[in-house]
């Protein structure tokens, strides 16, 4: 769908009734007027419409992707959908940007997996003085992804989306698993 003037749009707000009574029957003035209305009917149409613009699951295809640069999401080759998606979640998914739990769903909305994330952290805690310290850090991160629903799974997908969302200081390892989950769960 296109935002261009469609012929024969109708104004909601026609400018020959608006004006005084002395031009109300006069047919040159409602002629003109009538032509200022098929040149802003479009511009009416699209105001009256404003809010659906800024809703990803209503907004024009192209309309999209600019919304996408607002909220920072580079949508890619993706399907309009999961473009309309990611969108919609922008702020939820840069909300937990850079957690386990970010980068599971990110995996999971982009790719359709099941992602398990081991972080090589060192960070610990305790309520008992002198404790232990924690290890040292192993500087990776593994994570683990299962096929969702029998679809194969691109490894360099994966990968260039890890990379992406990975902390600079670690490295990324990503290994791709077949079969369930052992626990029964994702």
């Amino acid at each position: 769908m296109t935002r261009a003037a469609i012929p024969g749009l109708p104004t909601p707000h026609p400018i020959g009734e608006q004006l005084p009574a002395l031009y109300a029957d006069d047919a040159l003035a409602q002629r003109f007027t009538a032509g200022l209305d098929t040149v802003l009917a479009p511009v009416f149409a699209t105001l009256d419409n404003l809010p659906a613009y800024f809703d990803p699951r209503l907004a024009p295809a192209d309309f999209v992707d600019w919304l996408a640069t607002w909220v920072g999401v580079e949508p890619g080759r993706m399907p309009e959908e999961l473009r309309r998606t990611l969108v919609a979640r922008a702020v939820e998914l840069h909300r937990w940007r850079g957690t386990r739990r970010g980068l599971a769903e990110r995996l999971r909305l982009c790719l359709g997996v099941h992602a398990e994330i081991v972080d090589g952290g060192g960070v610990t805690w305790s309520t008992t003085p002198g404790a232990e310290l924690p290890p040292e850090p192993s500087g990776e991160l593994l994570v683990r992804v299962r096929p969702a629903e029998g679809r194969p799974v691109d490894e360099r997908e994966v990968l260039d989306l890890v990379t992406a969302s990975c902390p600079v200081h670690l490295s990324c390892r990503v290994e791709i698993l077949t079969g369930p989950p052992a626990d029964g769960g994702n």
